[in-house]
């Protein structure tokens, strides 16, 4: 990894000394959707990314349904007064949601290459000449892709294992696809496109709810290649409350499926090696480790039977195939976890305190997932819905959640019962003196519990709000 940044720097310190004279021009898209507690500081934030004026289009793709509307046009106002171009796009209805906005944008870009950007990050001012140059350094780089940051990681139990996983995400999975030449996904904002090769690869879809992981595969299939900068840094905001968490990793999961469902077969018709379709099967169905999940908490009763003393010599070889399955699974994570944080903050020992936190969240939205998947694999449609961002980065700060928290949902009921559920086969386990579950089941317990809990307390907290 320290190779790697030592050579991004050389490269960039060349390219820059020869063509700081011929820059592209670049078109920054915006799509916002209801989001008027974080959009002002967006458009802030892009309007002082140094580079030339006459060489940087903005477009706002608003999708919005309340003041945001209003808080966009005055400030697009403003900037156009200035001599920025920037333009205000809105549409009449919202098909295809995000990628519907994306493709309208599409048509209308300037730019050579398209830099994205949610709502809820604050790109630095010099973004574009840590990441533009990265177009030139090989032949058909189709996109560039900057690492997360997270503004307000340290608000809650919650936002550190969030961001811990994320971590884990970008530092160690993103960069190891893109170093060793395997199938790397665009991660939705903060990264730039070449627009030849997102026309070349058929444009947005909105048939999967991750437009972003569907491109980026169809873009790799046509032959384009990607680019991770663990350098370049732009921060962000994560969900601060579970509902909203929950619901961005409902989306994920069920995209993600779809997706592969999707892609899939074009990548084992692809002239790719064993070792890359592989991969790519791995990548796109990792969400699916959370119906497992449920499953095996569901057998820990029927398996105790398995472990009756007069069975025990017949199950004991597989049993210890189990218990050294469940310690792979638990400790192999946890190992991609630290390292990606001893490489990315000085305080790396304190942050580590936190990953089982990590694993205990993991397993508590397990529910939520495995409905995901279900819904993806039933070909259930559903609505690309937005992970509200209330531009909080301390605890000290009012959060108005009136209108844009999200309603606690169904999967609460069966997170509490199944904890319960959990919680008594543990018990049992212990009181059998039988240990092989009793650590997975005592996480179960615990995650069930807190996701179902906290969906609960957060929704009581809604209805509140708005009386």
């Amino acid at each position: 990894m320290k190779k790697e940044s030592f050579q991004n720097k050389e490269f960039l310190k060349r390219f820059w000394l020869t063509n700081k004279d011929t820059l592209p021009k670049v078109t920054t898209q915006l799509p916002v959707y209801n989001e008027r507690y974080v959009v002002e500081r967006l458009i802030h934030a892009v309007v002082n990314i140094h580079y030339p004026k006459e060489l940087h289009e903005i477009q706002v793709l608003d999708d919005s349904q309340d003041e945001t509307k209003d808080i966009v046009a005055a400030l697009v106002k403003k900037y156009k007064d200035m001599e920025y171009n920037i333009k205000h796009i809105s549409r009449e209805n919202r098909i295809g949601f995000k990628a519907g906005a994306l493709n309208t944008g599409l048509k209308m870009a300037e730019g050579e290459f398209l830099a994205i950007f949610d709502a809820d990050f604050l790109p630095d001012k010099d973004f574009f000449y840590k990441t533009i140059p990265f177009f030139y350094e090989k032949e058909k780089v189709a996109l560039v892709q900057a690492r997360w940051g997270y503004v307000n990681r340290n608000y809650s139990l919650l936002t550190i294992a969030q961001s811990i996983g994320m971590d884990g995400h970008f530092i160690i999975e993103q960069g190891a696809r893109t170093w060793n030449g395997l199938y790397m996904n665009f991660n939705g904002t903060a990264g730039i496109w070449r627009k030849e090769a997102i026309i070349d690869s058929g444009g947005w879809h909105y048939d999967t709810l991750t437009e972003d992981l569907d491109l980026s595969y169809r873009a790799q299939l046509k032959g384009w290649n990607t680019k991770f900068i663990f350098d370049v840094v732009a921060p962000s905001e994560i969900p601060i409350d579970v509902n909203a968490y929950k619901s961005q990793q409902h989306r994920w999961a069920k995209g993600s499926i779809q997706t592969a469902k999707k892609i899939l077969p074009q990548v084992f018709k692809s002239k790719d090696g064993f070792i890359k379709k592989m991969q790519a099967c791995i990548h796109l169905n990792q969400y699916m480790v959370h119906p497992m999940m449920i499953v095996l908490a569901l057998l820990s009763y029927p398996l105790m039977f398995l472990l009756k003393p007069t069975n025990r010599i017949s199950v004991s070889f597989t049993m210890k195939i189990v218990w050294c399955l469940i310690l792979l699974g638990t400790f192999a994570p946890s190992f991609l976890y630290i390292i990606s944080q001893k490489v990315s903050c000085k305080d790396w020992l304190k942050r580590c305190i936190f990953i089982p936190a990590l694993m205990i969240i993991g397993c508590g939205i397990a529910i939520n997932n495995t409905k995901a998947v279900v819904e993806a694999l039933l070909n259930m449609k559903s609505d690309f819905i937005r992970t509200p961002k209330y531009g909080v980065i301390k605890r000290d700060k009012i959060t108005a959640i009136k209108n844009y928290a999200l309603a606690v949902n169904l999967t609460s009921f069966g997170e509490i019962f199944l904890g319960i559920y959990c919680l008594a086969g543990f018990i049992q386990y212990l009181m059998n003196k039988e240990f092989i579950f009793g650590y997975f089941l005592l996480i179960c317990t615990i995650g069930f519990f807190s996701i179902g809990t906290l969906s609960f307390i957060e929704n009581i907290k809604r209805r509140r709000a708005m009386y």
